[in-house]
């Protein structure tokens, strides 16, 4: 068997995850579609770079990562129905893009959350020294956001499926009950103060940025890090919320299952398949702090779903 899979080439994280398994899955890997005998649309919206005829003479395996349902509409029903004809069988990273797609195609569907790489995502460093590499509060109790948040068209507008309009109520709400909690500083074990900071890393943090400004919230805005950066920007933090509304992962809960950070999370995307049910709540600021559980997403064997499906085509 040998597999081509299609990348968007968008410098995202369908790109990091094709590079990921061609290096890893050289075996079966061919950089030629004609050569292959499954192609892997793992970027689905892509298809279209592929010629028709080709992708009709191979089995084809498409990943639909998550459906927003108040963007879908006409067009994205008829190009579904129009790459339906020639998809084999759909893989999905989570049960509730799985429901969603089993109302439009017969077609098996095939839930498998993403694997996580334990070579990039790892600690490196003290979390104190750290914050002092990147001038964050020393003391301070950190919370994360690593996404972006603001659509491209006018860079204020919130991105709603991302959450950011709840992830500003949450920072609030936290601020609220941090402000008043003593820190041990572990380099000294002294207790002081809490100074609640929020991390932001990514593009397009526009809205959450007027939204902490306007509530008087001190934040640190690191735009478009590289992925060590981030990586050490992980390890600062004491929470990361997860407040979208739709993801497919989010990749955040896999990279801090990797690097033992407290999450709490929205019910979307793969967070049942990490989380206990009380670290999972509509109000985030009623879940439980918790270490994701990335164990049996873990690379190699987190590919070997993937594998086995492809080989069942």
């Amino acid at each position: 068997m040998k597999v081509f899979v299609l990348a968007p080439n968008e410098d995202w994280i369908v790109d990091r995850q094709v590079k990921e398994w061609n290096e890893h899955n050289a075996d079966i890997s061919v950089s030629d579609p004609k050569q292959a005998d499954v192609i892997w649309l793992l970027a689905d919206w892509c298809f279209s770079r592929l010629p028709i005829e080709l992708l009709k003479s191979k089995k084809v395996l498409c990943t639909v990562h998550h459906i927003v349902p108040e963007k879908w509409g006409l067009q994205q029903s008829k190009e579904f129905e129009f790459r339906d004809k020639f998809v084999t069988a759909y893989h999905v990273p989570n049960e509730h893009t799985r429901d969603f797609i089993a109302q439009l195609t017969s077609k098996s569907i095939h839930v498998i959350p993403y694997w996580a790489n334990p070579h990039i995502w790892r600690p490196t460093g003290d979390k104190y020294e750290l914050r002092k590499k990147y001038n964050l509060p020393i003391d301070g109790r950190l919370c994360g956001s690593f996404q972006r948040d603001t659509e491209g068209h006018d860079l204020k507008s919130p991105k709603l499926e991302k959450g950011p309009d709840l992830l500003a109520k949450y920072v609030r709400q936290l601020h609220a009950e941090w402000k008043n909690i003593c820190n041990t500083h572990q380099p000294c074990g002294t207790a002081v103060l809490a100074k609640p900071h929020v991390v932001l890393a990514g593009w397009r943090r526009q809205y959450i940025i007027n939204q902490l400004t306007d509530a008087g919230i001190s934040y640190s805005y690191f735009e478009k890090p590289s992925q060590e950066v981030i990586n050490e920007l992980y390890q600062t933090l004491d929470l990361y919320p997860v407040t979208s509304r739709y993801e497919g992962g989010p990749q955040s809960l896999i990279e801090c299952g990797l690097l033992n950070i407290r999450v709490v999370s929205r019910d979307m995307g793969i967070a049942r398949s990490v989380l206990p049910p009380e670290a999972i709540h509509s109000d985030v600021l009623l879940a439980k702090p918790t270490v994701p559980n990335v164990e049996h997403l873990k690379l190699p064997g987190g590919y070997e779903p993937y594998r086995r499906l492809l080989a069942s085509l």
